[in-house]
């Protein structure tokens, strides 16, 4: 079998044109990884080759070791990925330490994974520990509207959660954790893998200020679906604030917990605070 006709190596690259489609993801704009199964691993063993070096990630991620990876490429573009995935995105191994890896398969030409890999590792690493394992896939994109609000709305976790769960009524089902809220910092570096990270351990959806939306899932549908999501309210709120600055009419904190108890999800009480 061609490795390309893997069920996994479609759903990324159908990730990656989903993306595009969107919009949220011009020129080299985003960045998408996903952390293998080891039957996945066994399935595409024999197309590795151990000819590339190992490299430093910048981080260290030990309960990552021995782990293998899907990634797009740095400087690669979304647009490309579907018509020339192995120029495009690769498989790397991270070593027994937790601290470097190597490309075993794709980004020919001596292309390199993402320049956000430290982001994406430690935050894979923290979810990993935080879903028993269940969530795989991490995934950056430049939602237009979500970047928008991080210039008008206050960077505050429980402001951004209340005004995009007061946009849609499904939006409390689908992130009931809630969103955290970066401030601006430099893209691809540690400082701003590590403050990820830490919101992470309490969320799903993590918002870069001015930037865009990073967001961890258990496969490609769910973690899409929840970008989706989130970029979708928040269409809705800059869509209400460009025809009034103020709701005439809005869901209430009771009403919240009443969604919670029919849908069975636990909202964190720090978000139901009266307006």
């Amino acid at each position: 079998m061609n490795i390309l006709d893997l069920e996994f190596i479609k759903g990324f690259i159908r990730m990656c044109s989903d993306g595009f489609a969107q919009g949220w993801h011009e020129r080299n704009g985003g960045n998408l990884t996903y952390r293998m199964k080891d039957e996945e691993v066994k399935q595409v063993a024999c197309y590795f080759t151990n000819e590339r070096e190992w490299d430093e990630i910048g981080t260290e991620v030990p309960h990552l070791a021995g782990e293998y990876f899907l990634t797009t490429g740095s400087g690669k573009f979304f647009r490309n990925v579907e018509l020339a995935p192995q120029e495009n995105i690769g498989i790397v191994e991270i070593d027994e330490t937790g601290t470097k890896y190597r490309v075993v398969w794709g980004l020919i030409n001596g292309a390199v994974p993402t320049s956000e890999l430290p982001s994406h590792l430690m935050n894979h690493e923290v979810k990993k520990l935080a879903s028993n394992g269940k969530h795989r896939v991490i995934y950056h994109c430049h939602a237009t509207n979500v970047i928008a609000l991080t210039f008008v709305l206050p960077l505050k976790d429980e402001i951004f959660t209340r005004e995009l769960w007061e946009m849609a009524t499904e939006c409390p089902v689908v992130f009931p954790s809630g969103v955290g809220v970066v401030p601006w910092m430099v893209p691809g570096g540690k400082d701003i893998a590590v403050a990820t990270s830490e919101l992470m351990k309490k969320y799903d959806v993590a918002i870069w200020a001015h930037h865009g939306i990073f967001c961890s899932g258990e496969n490609f549908d769910i973690t899409f679906g929840l970008a989706h999501t989130v970029e979708k309210s928040a269409e809705i709120l800059v869509k209400m604030l460009s025809m009034s600055p103020t709701k005439l009419q809005t869901i209430q904190p009771d009403e919240f917990r009443s969604l919670a108890k029919a849908f069975q999800v636990i909202l964190p009480e720090e978000f139901l605070y009266q307006k």
